[in-house]
């Protein structure tokens, strides 16, 4: 599921990606939860992953650090070349 929140940040889908990742961020640690780890307040990551949020990548790296390390997996990209 984690997977599905990154790839489409990295495919130019800003909105679909929040969204998942806001489900996501509420079906593991919770709202509550990620305030802690990101030290933001909840319902500031509530707006950051709303369809008019507008997260920084600095925020979106701690949201998903928070949720590597809740989750106790690890995300790698891999480029690939095309011809």
């Amino acid at each position: 599921m984690l997977n599905e929140a990154v790839m489409p940040f990295l495919n130019g889908e800003p909105e679909t990606a929040k969204l998942i990742s806001r489900d996501h961020v509420n079906a593991t640690m919770g709202f509550e939860g990620s305030a802690i780890s990101v030290e933001k307040p909840a319902k500031s990551i509530h707006r950051m992953l709303s369809s008019s949020g507008n997260p920084t990548m600095t925020n979106l790296a701690a949201i998903f650090s928070a949720l590597k390390s809740t989750m106790k997996v690890d995300i790698q990209a891999h480029c690939v070349s095309v011809a």
